[in-house]
């Protein structure tokens, strides 16, 4: 298909089409009612849609006569150049679903992330797998043992805030862990049913909230006004609710103090962790600045 095929389309159309596409590429199906519930068209537009996106990618899509739905086929060659930020905005935040056009911001603007060397390919395996609810076969490089291969459960996406991760079972520890996303080498998807301890109702770090009271820092900062302004605290703290699963990514991101006497030294440590007893039990409390230090002490 010729891009100009694409731009003799409505944008409307294009959106469209891109939508069925994403659906289909990292879910694995796409179904009339998905196109009517999120563009608000009726059923008879959205199976012209289906139509027209097979007749531009005729071995994109098959149609499933027993489940009645749109099906990824084993030969599937995307038609639109999403970038990986734009697919991981979609998959987390359900934003972004339309075509990936270039625009230019309103305002100037730049960033300070580092490369994402993400193969979407990959990524489409684990989101097909997070929706069937399957178990997949994945390379993995770790710092400690280099590449290997294992199974997981995955269940979830999460954001660091530094990088991207998928939640998981790993079937060989016997535990829900954090792989990150850039460490895959490569995934396949297994057959067969999962255990009920592999499904992430089982996972308690990622089921229990832990609430965070984040103060400015009573030694490093001289006018904790200031802090509480920059944050929308409320009488002097904020009061955050997070996964224990993601607490320590959440502390160490935004530099807070995890010490009980709040010691850590430095113009980065803005905010201290008032509520220390909220961490424990929290396993990835590694993370947290001043944790490891106080332990050692």
């Amino acid at each position: 298909m010729s891009s100009d095929q694409i731009s003799d389309l409505t944008q409307p159309q294009r959106d469209r089409l891109a939508f069925i596409e994403l659906r289909v590429r990292f879910f694995g199906e796409i179904r009339r009612h998905d196109l009517v519930a999120r563009f608000g068209i009726q059923a008879a537009a959205a199976t012209r849609d289906i139509a027209q996106y097979k007749e531009l990618a005729p071995r994109n899509v098959e149609y499933d006569t027993k489940g009645k739905v749109y099906i990824r086929a084993s030969w599937f060659r995307p038609l639109f150049d999403f970038s990986v930020e734009r697919v991981l905005t979609w998959l987390s935040q359900g934003y972004g679903d339309s075509e990936p056009i270039r625009w230019k911001g309103l305002v100037a603007h730049e960033g300070s992330s580092l490369p994402n060397a993400l193969d979407l390919e990959l990524l489409s395996v684990l989101t097909r797998a997070i929706y069937q609810g399957a178990a997949v076969e994945v390379s993995y490089r770790a710092l400690s043992s280099g590449l290997t291969t294992r199974e997981i459960v995955p269940f979830g996406l999460a954001d660091s805030g530094l990088r991207w991760h998928v939640r998981a079972f790993d079937r060989r520890s016997g535990e829900f862990r954090d792989f990150v996303l850039g460490r895959l080498d490569d995934a396949r998807i297994l057959p067969g049913r999962v255990a009920d301890q592999e499904k992430p109702d089982q996972d308690i770090q990622w089921n229990r909230i832990t609430e965070l009271e984040l103060v400015p820092h009573p030694a490093n900062v001289q006018h904790p006004d200031t802090i509480e302004a920059e944050y929308g605290m409320a009488g002097g703290v904020l009061k955050i609710r997070a996964r224990a699963a993601m607490a320590g990514y959440l502390l160490r991101r935004w530099n807070v103090d995890c010490t009980e006497d709040h010691s850590l030294k430095g113009g980065e440590y803005h905010l201290w962790l008032r509520n220390r007893q909220a961490l424990y039990g929290v396993t990835n409390l590694v993370l947290a600045p001043g944790y490891e230090a106080e332990e050692k002490a």
